[in-house]
């Protein structure tokens, strides 16, 4: 695939993708994607550039509402073919460690992203801030504290 320069251009489903689907509020939508496998001329490194573009079903930890977050992101991925190859690769590149029979799957490239994509706190964007101060009433106030009683045992 390196050697022809090849593209591939696909849709996959978020249904059908088990590991992303537990961070997802639900699986309604589909994920675009294209793989162009190239060499770099200069530093003589095979890869393959993943572009996705996708809106993800989330939670707003804020709202709790469902809101679907953009995705779009651009990945080159430098083919090796063992970990020692890693070091070897500019910091521009990702390692991705080809397997023994020498094929990729699309469907498990992109999840890998995709999962990677997820915030770990998902907030949807221009929600508010729910004010976390809450001033103590009269009531609470004037009640007795639990450690009163012991402090007056203490005096004794």
């Amino acid at each position: 695939m390196v050697a022809a320069r090849r593209r591939f251009d696909g849709r996959i489903p978020l249904a059908a993708m088990t590991r992303l689907s537990g961070s997802l509020v639900d699986t309604e939508g589909e994920c675009s994607y294209s793989l162009q496998f190239d060499r770099d001329d200069v530093l003589q490194v095979s890869y393959v550039e993943l572009r996705i573009d996708t809106e993800l079903p989330l939670e707003c930890q804020r709202s709790l509402q469902r809101f679907l977050l953009p995705v779009t992101m651009v990945q080159r991925l430098g083919l090796i073919r063992d970990e020692a190859e890693e070091a070897a690769l500019p910091e521009e590149y990702e390692a991705l460690l080809v397997p023994e029979d020498g094929m990729l799957r699309s469907k498990d490239l992109v999840e890998d992203e995709l999962v990677l994509a997820v915030p770990v706190v998902p907030v949807a964007p221009g929600s508010e801030l729910i004010a976390a101060d809450w001033p103590a009433t009269e009531e609470e106030l004037d009640k007795a504290s639990p450690f009163a009683a012991l402090a007056a045992l203490k005096k004794q």
